[in-house]
């Protein structure tokens, strides 16, 4: 049976960006930030990194594959964002600001 044309989807897009970040406390226990990039200060070749820390800004243990898996789901939901630069993301409330400190070493 053809379906008639309403203007809207039969799925609506919601805004998946608030589920990461929900998913991602849930993954990794005690986060409360993820700062993630492609401009790793602790090596010269750029690749995905991501890095957590807890709510007084202490790191949290990632494994290397975790921190591969997290920057690129965060970085797949967050397209329209300039990945030039380093991002916290919130696991609060799922918002994606710019990272004014990069020198973040929570490996």
């Amino acid at each position: 049976m053809p379906a008639a044309p309403s203007g809207t989807l039969a799925c609506p897009n919601t805004d998946a960006r608030p589920r990461l970040a929900a998913k991602l406390a849930d993954m990794i226990p005690g986060a409360a930030a993820v700062t993630v990039g492609f401009t790793d200060p602790v090596t010269q070749w750029p690749h995905a990194y991501a890095r957590a820390t807890d709510a007084a800004g202490r790191p949290i243990r990632l494994s290397p594959v975790a921190r591969r898996v997290v920057a690129w789901w965060i970085v797949r939901a967050h397209p329209d964002a300039d990945w030039t630069r380093p991002y916290i993301l919130d696991l609060a409330d799922g918002q994606l600001a710019v990272c004014a400190d990069i020198s973040v070493r929570g490996r």
